[in-house]
């Protein structure tokens, strides 16, 4: 019995993480359906002007949280008018596999893409014949 319960319990937690990788691949395409990274960089770690957050790495739940109240009403402070009507044509579910993907996006995660885009692109360049400067 003890092993169907530990079985039980491993089938368990490995389809729950299956499913937080289908959110946040969900929304990694999201966020750039939705145009997200116009404003906040591709993976929320460059935003166009100082005053908008970066949101790379930020919890999922105060993430989410910001966008239901942007999109609400509750919240409207800052730049939260721009905000609201990106936000009004998402729905809570999106919002949530959105908040996902950003807490994905750690620095260390963001770092290690953009040296993989940058090695690729060093590789390409020398690829291509042209000449690399420094």
């Amino acid at each position: 019995m003890r092993k169907i319960s530990t079985l039980i319990a491993i089938l368990t937690l490995s389809w729950v993480g299956l499913a937080q990788a289908d959110d946040i691949e969900d929304g990694a395409r999201l966020y750039t359906e939705k145009l997200c990274l116009t404003c906040h960089g591709e993976q929320g770690e460059k935003p166009i002007m100082p005053v908008y957050p970066k949101l790379g790495g930020q919890n999922a739940d105060y993430a989410l949280e910001q966008m239901k109240d942007i999109k609400s009403g509750a919240r409207s402070n800052g730049q939260s008018a721009a905000m609201k009507a990106i936000v009004a044509a998402v729905t809570d579910d999106e919002l949530a596999k959105i908040a996902k993907y950003l807490e994905a996006q750690t620095p260390a995660a963001v770092a290690a893409d953009t040296a993989t885009a940058d090695g690729a692109a060093a590789d390409g360049a020398a690829t291509d014949g042209a000449t690399a400067t420094q």
